[in-house]
């Protein structure tokens, strides 16, 4: 069978672009115009596109300092931060080469299972990765498949994208769920490249915010490269055909963030291990992906229960050792992971402040709050992979596009996923879970099958749709 059928045409253009930020931004967008409309394009797409290349070309030194600035404080790669000038630091092999591309963490496990099944069904091709973030290379370097190159992402700096472009001549780019660089996009079109984007989604506020009459042109043309959109909903394919996506780009293949793969390199096993019989005895909860501010709740638990133990990973690992500082001054008696402090009788609250663990801490408790959702103005984090390690899962009110997740969850079963509606009601959930052990399995119960079902052949779906729209052009 082929590729889902196309949806119907709709058509506004709304638009809005950035150049290069301090901060990583994710950009949501992948569409493909047809030929007739690229053709009858106004002439302010082309005008307005080399303005911003101008100006990217002339701030570009600009750039290049700042880019120092970052490696100084840490944040870029002591020693491969010439790769986001677009610097190799290895050699490009001969022949068809496939670039797969993810912003952070997040968007690079979801990568991963694509590029194995690539591997397994096209070993004749050479895959390269790239990031944006040094957190996420720290993680994803050891979990990639032997002969992936990783580099990092170039900046949207005419030197640095052409420079990149020039030398690992990519036969297609696949974008995992955002980044839609102008300077990136003309490049790899005019090189002939083939572009499609997984996990497609766009935000409620950029999709406002890309209404504005100044760059609608522009992104009209920018999106008229993409050849695949996998969109994250129905609503999310709706937002993309009223920015005026070719409904033949538009197809349908599930959620990668769905798709975990058991891995022996994830975390210190001999450790977590040892967590583990630590807390054989003890009642255990975890708050996971935790923002400033979303750690005070264990307070009130630990009153109604002293043998209560709360493991919080902060969002930022950065953040562990501020946190583990403040619970201390409160009484609190914290060990921090970093550090590898052991978990004594009397210690209530243990802090990890790494990366690339969480998949196997979820593995030690029953229940897991994902945070990033209790405060105004946070948007959620992924709460599937505490459902595939069987955790009771409760989120806040606060869940931007991974309310897609929640209702896909809810609607196979409403025990899968309990939002609650801030601290108060958090508490009260929290604790008739420990005080009811049938209401915990059920919830555990609900929220692993829910995650089985939504999870089952998502990458089979992902690889039909990239080797009918992207790679039967680009490898031909």
């Amino acid at each position: 069978m082929g590729p889902p059928g196309p949806l119907p045409t709709m058509r506004i253009t709304k638009t809005k672009i950035n150049g290069p930020a301090k901060k990583e931004k994710k950009w949501n967008v992948a569409i493909r115009l047809p030929m007739v409309m690229v053709m009858v394009m106004p002439m302010g797409a082309a005008i307005v596109y080399k303005l911003y290349r101008a100006l990217t070309y002339g701030v570009s030194p600009l750039v290049y300092l700042h880019l120092r600035w970052r490696k100084i404080r840490g944040r870029e790669h002591p020693l491969r931060w010439p790769e986001r000038l677009g610097r190799p630091s290895v050699s490009r092999p001969p022949g068809p080469l496939i670039w797969f591309h993810a912003v952070s963490l997040g968007e690079g496990m979801a990568a991963i299972p694509v590029i194995k099944h690539c591997r397994r069904l096209r070993p004749d091709l050479h895959i390269l990765m790239t990031t944006t973030t040094y957190s996420a290379f720290e993680v994803i370097k050891n979990r990639l498949p032997s002969g992936v190159i990783y580099q990092f992402c170039p900046l949207d700096i005419p030197v640095a994208v052409d420079a990149f472009l020039g030398y690992w001549k990519p036969s297609a780019i696949i974008i995992i769920e955002g980044e839609l660089w102008p300077n990136l996009i003309m490049g790899a079109s005019k090189h002939g490249i083939a572009l499609g984007l997984l996990n497609a989604r766009v935000s409620t506020k950029s999709f406002k915010q890309w209404s504005g009459p100044l760059f609608r042109p522009l992104i009209s043309l920018l999106l008229s490269k993409f050849s695949l959109i996998a969109p994250l909903s129905t609503l999310q394919a709706i937002r993309f055909q009223l920015l005026e996506a070719s409904p033949f780009t538009i197809n349908f293949s599930g959620d990668l963030k769905y798709v975990h793969e058991y891995d022996e390199s994830e975390g210190d096993i001999g450790s977590i291990e040892d967590l583990k019989a630590s807390l054989a005895h003890r009642q255990v909860w975890m708050a996971s992906s935790i923002h400033r501010g979303e750690e005070k709740v264990h307070k009130v638990l630990m009153q109604k229960n002293p043998n209560l133990v709360t493991i919080i990973v902060p969002r930022h690992p950065q953040h562990g050792k501020e946190i583990a500082q403040k619970l201390q001054k409160e009484g609190e008696v914290v060990a921090l992971r970093s550090r590898h402090e052991k978990l004594m009788p009397r210690t209530n609250v243990y802090v990890v402040d790494t990366l690339g663990e969480l998949r196997q801490l979820y593995k030690l408790t029953p229940i897991a709050v994902i945070g990033g959702s209790f405060l105004p103005g946070l948007a959620g984090h992924n709460i599937s992979e505490a459902a595939a390690a069987g955790c009771a899962v409760l989120t806040g009110p606060h869940i931007g596009h991974y309310s897609n997740m929640v209702s896909a969850m809810q609607r196979l079963n409403p025990k899968s996923v309990l939002q609650v509606s801030g601290k108060s009601e958090l508490e009260e959930a929290v604790s008739q879970l420990f005080s009811d052990a049938r209401v915990l399995e059920a919830q555990q119960m609900a929220a692993k099958q829910a995650f089985c079902a939504l999870s089952s052949g998502i990458v089979a779906n992902v690889w039909n749709l990239l080797n009918f729209h992207v790679f039967r052009r680009a490898l031909c």
